[in-house]
């Protein structure tokens, strides 16, 4: 497990290209058979991808549970989000298989011991997106589908904005501790995930990107809204974006993308928008 340490603001201002893709950038999170699990230490958020290719695969798999979370299994204290975006796949949680194709979401609640994550078809793997937050007590584990998440269209073909924000693990649909997770999709001819930009000075996020041509690609924005920095991303690869850096992209076509959130509320709005005029 790749662990990554918080960053301060003023240090992050002299960092080069290759020293900001180290600690913010996720570039790979798929491999046939693994787990691939990346610990920020930014809320404690953990991001992982699974991509089971024949035998079931572990939430543990590769992690040494009791060094890294000093708990004796992986959810004793955490709760789990994740997205198939894959081929069709299933996750086992303690004997319960939720059945998942392309696009469908289960929350896992906190003391879920055993989760396996399988595919159908090896020759056409699930790709599972996982994140996961501290928890502090225990809800319902729970599949959705699209058609349960709360819709939200947004923006403008004007301003190259226009989008649907769907809320999967959200407040609007099901309760959990911490973390919130949707998926957002810009329609053709709209590149920007949010514009005016802002912060999340209450909470971190993770952005996943997907649904991007491999010679696309977008361009994240991040750092303070006076220092602003930028990450170059490609298909399937995500960033970890810390409460004082602010929240925008653009990419060269149309996209979709995960974000994950934790920190200390669920308020979707709660956030300090920054002018155009006052970026720099």
């Amino acid at each position: 497990m790749d662990i990554r340490y918080s960053a301060n603001p003023q240090d992050v201002k002299r960092y080069t290209t290759e020293e900001l893709r180290r600690e913010f950038l996720i570039e790979s999170l798929f491999r046939p058979g693994e787990l691939t699990a990346v610990y920020s230490h930014v809320d404690r958020m953990v991001t992982m991808g699974c991509m089971p290719a024949g035998a079931p695969v572990s939430i543990e798999q590769g992690i040494d549970v009791w060094a890294s979370f000093g708990t004796r299994f992986f959810l004793e204290r955490r709760e789990a989000g994740l997205f198939n975006l894959g081929g069709p796949g299933r996750v086992t949680v303690d004997g319960t298989v939720y059945p998942m194709d392309y696009k469908d979401c289960l929350y896992i609640t906190r003391g879920a011991k055993e989760v396996l994550f399988s595919s159908d078809d090896p020759a056409a793997p699930a790709k599972f997106y996982i994140v996961s937050a501290p928890a502090h007590r225990s809800y319902e584990t729970r599949l959705l589908r699209l058609a349960d998440a709360a819709k939200r269209p947004c923006g403008d073909p004007a301003l190259s904005n226009r989008r649907v924000i769907n809320q999967f693990i959200h407040p609007d649909v099901l309760p959990t501790c911490q973390l919130s997770m949707g998926m957002t999709v810009l329609e053709p001819g709209s590149v920007w995930n949010t514009m005016p930009a802002h912060t999340h000075e209450r909470r971190m996020e993770v952005y996943f990107y997907f649904e991007l041509p491999e010679d696309q690609a977008v361009f994240h924005l991040m750092g303070q809204g006076q220092e602003t920095r930028h990450l170059v991303l490609h298909n399937e690869q995500a960033v970890i974006s810390p409460s004082w850096s602010i929240h925008a992209g653009a990419g060269t076509c149309n996209y979709a993308f995960i974000w994950a959130m934790g920190g200390e509320n669920q308020t979707f709005d709660d956030m300090d928008a920054i002018p155009v005029s006052d970026l720099r």
